[in-house]
């Protein structure tokens, strides 16, 4: 060790010198990508500002708004990344018209190809995406979308029975929603997606393989043994296996002729008969894509439904004129007495109800912001190119707030069929993306926020507990009440209805 010390001292100089100069490139470099936009001037080398983002995501992001209120965007440095966030709405529009190979990949996540693999359908271009999203299309179906109704109804009410029993042993201490909703969500996913495929055992490893999955989500990106990024990269991996190996059992099902149950079986059920007609299987349809795809879809639809919810419950309590209101029109239209599921028709009567959903979506879009990366450079204005390289953070949550009737304020009337204002407004509305590439179960997430919340209302009482900050964002990693919506929860109907056996 002495000796290996005393070969590097000679050398300390000149290996000082050499990490001065990589540090000034560094620095260099990013006020060249940086030009006159605004954005910090001077960057820590490397991490940039990577902690304040992980400590305050909320405040880092607040930070990079109001720097972009001039321009419409901003800039910063992250991981050794240049990043630019958007704040305009139709600079945010140009971005998800443009994800194709010259220009933007979608990636989810900023290290999102590391994270969710090679197969995802968030990385499909032209022709493959066009074709990918074809055979996604029956999984969306009316038919396909009251099988979900059915099994989500039935998930969503054993919860509910749960979590009014958690509340009463709680002896009048309020119980935070969040955990319990990501949960239930979890449950509702798995069912939906693969359903009758997924044994006790495997599920109950599937629910730890996506809670280290979530972590690794908000954790710096360092893929070594012991950090949660490399614990979320395999949780992946395993994930996807598990899918997998459902989807070669649907097609086994869905070959004999079997009726579909869940997702998964309308979506292979497809597959099957194009193999039949054309003698090949279709592309893109081999078992380990379609699990790489069905896990996409679980990360679509799983935390940001839990946001939905959470935000939903938070926001009728605020504002009981509309609970009263949500709670008339469901009553008119089903009671929990009736031991009868909400049918489709049911829930398209709900007018007012899915007015309110819609605009929980918008007051408070759970996936905030929707990174690509510049695959080459592109004029985002006149006056400047995107570099190559750059991650790029079109903002949903700014968009929402841009445009509509005082946006600032919860107000599920600009949804009526008087205003109209996700017709007026419906660039700004982009809390289920834009372009090609734009969310296709955006109908089943809707269907799942106003069954949630007719259900809710309808069955329990309930009562916010209400903290100092308690409504602030959290990141986790979409966005949440800080205190995880904290209730009190009572039985509202003389007696739960059976479901069960519908």
């Amino acid at each position: 060790m002495i000796s290996f010390l005393s070969f590097l001292s000679p050398l300390a100089p000149f290996l000082a010198t050499l990490l001065l100069l990589v540090l000034v490139l560094e620095q260099i470099s990013y006020m060249r990508k940086k030009r006159n936009v605004p954005g910090p001037n001077m960057v820590l080398p490397f991490f940039g500002n990577a902690i304040p983002l992980v400590r305050e995501p909320t405040r880092f992001w607040e930070i990079q708004a109001d720097l972009a209120s001039s321009v419409g965007f901003s800039v910063n440095y992250i991981i050794g990344r240049f990043i630019l966030f958007i704040r305009n709405t139709e600079l945010s529009h140009l971005i998800f018209a443009n994800v194709r190979p010259d220009a933007f990949l979608l990636v989810g996540h900023p290290f999102g190809k590391k994270l969710f693999g090679e197969h995802n359908l968030i990385y499909k271009f032209g022709q493959d995406h066009k074709d990918l999203r074809r055979q996604i299309a029956p999984n969306f179906t009316p038919r396909s979308l009251s099988t979900y109704t059915a099994l989500q109804q039935i998930i969503i009410l054993e919860h509910l029975k749960s979590w009014e029993r958690l509340s009463s042993e709680s002896r009048g201490k309020p119980i935070p929603l969040r955990l319990l909703a990501r949960d239930m969500n979890l449950e509702t996913s798995q069912t939906v997606f693969v359903g009758r495929y997924l044994s006790n055992e495997a599920r109950a490893k599937f629910k730890d393989d996506y809670n280290l999955f979530n972590t690794g989500l908000m954790k710096l990106p360092f893929d070594l043994p012991g950090f949660a990024f490399r614990n979320a990269r395999l949780a992946v991996e395993r994930l996807v296996e598990t899918l997998t190996d459902c989807a070669a059992e649907s097609k086994k099902r869905m070959f004999q002729g079997d009726e579909p149950s869940c997702l998964i079986d309308f979506w292979m059920q497809e597959t099957v008969r194009e193999t039949a007609e054309s003698k090949t299987a279709p592309s893109h349809s081999s078992d380990n894509e379609i699990g790489s795809y069905l896990f996409d879809f679980l990360f679509a639809s799983q935390d940001a439904s839990t946001s939905s919810l959470l935000w939903a419950v938070s926001l009728l309590d605020s504002h009981p004129q509309v609970l009263q209101k949500v709670r008339e029109e469901v009553s008119s239209i089903w009671s929990p007495e009736s031991d009868a599921l909400i049918s489709a028709a049911q829930i398209r009567e709900m007018k007012y109800t899915q007015a309110v959903a819609r605009e929980v979506i918008r007051y408070r879009p759970p996936a905030t912001l929707v990174p690509h990366i510049a695959v080459k450079d592109f004029p985002l204005t006149e006056s400047y190119t995107i570099p190559k390289g750059t991650i790029v953070f079109p903002s949903v949550y700014e968009s929402s707030f841009q445009g509509f009737t005082e946006a600032d304020r919860f107000d599920p009337d600009r949804f009526s069929e008087d205003r109209q204002e996700e017709v007026i407004f419906k660039r700004n509305y982009l809390a289920f993306g834009a372009g090609p590439h734009q969310c296709v179960g955006q109908r089943y997430a809707l269907n799942h926020l106003v069954l949630f919340i007719a259900m809710f209302v309808s069955v329990l009482d309930f009562k916010r507990h209400q903290s100092h900050g308690c409504d602030e964002i959290m990141y986790c990693p979409t966005i949440c009440p800080k205190d995880g919506c904290s209730v009190s929860l009572s039985r509202r109907c003389p007696r739960y209805p059976n479901l069960s056996s519908n």
